[in-house]
């Protein structure tokens, strides 16, 4: 890992949020690499939260991501360039629990100093240690159209991490 990344402040990112979770989306994978899964997301965010800096991801009880982010103390969030949006239309459309989708993508699982798995064509990675959770309830929805992303009634858990690392690829000599 050390060759490929290298560590920065969160303060240092250079992506703007919107466009690398609303438009480029991540990989949000939890486990260890002998058992982990990934998927998909284009909904979370990052910020500054009880004086920590915070990243946070949602995921549905229905997800196969989910039992591992349950488990974990830690999760990680893998950006790619565009590149990758195959890879990551197929993590967001298909289960771990039907597939291999690191293989089927040719994604490669790897393993930071702490043992969280992320992938390393990712350009950016942010390794978050879990810190808090929470359930949407739909009585504190002030906007009674974001009911209509839950026809199921499957309401979204969010995950809070405390941000510990920070990984971005290393420009390669060319």
């Amino acid at each position: 890992m050390a060759d490929k990344f290298k560590k920065i402040l969160p303060k240092d990112i250079k992506d703007n949020p919107f466009r690398a979770l609303g438009e480029d989306w991540m990989l949000v994978t939890a486990g260890s690499l002998d058992s982990y899964n990934t998927m998909t997301a284009s909904w979370g965010g990052v910020g500054v939260l009880w004086n920590k800096d915070i990243a946070f991801c949602v995921i549905r009880p229905g997800r196969y991501t989910y039992k591992f982010i349950e488990k974990a103390d830690t999760f990680t969030l893998s950006f790619f360039t565009g590149e990758y949006k195959k890879a990551l239309t197929f993590c967001g459309t298909h289960s771990g629990r039907d597939c291999d989708k690191a293989k089927e993508t040719g994604l490669t699982a790897a393993e930071t100093e702490n043992g969280s798995v992320f992938f390393s064509e990712a350009r950016l990675v942010l390794e978050c240690k879990k810190i808090y959770f929470d359930d949407f309830n739909p009585v504190n929805f002030l906007d009674p159209e974001i009911d209509e992303h839950y026809p199921k009634k499957d309401y979204h858990r969010m995950f809070f991490g405390e941000i510990i690392n920070v990984y971005i690829k290393q420009e390669q000599d060319t």
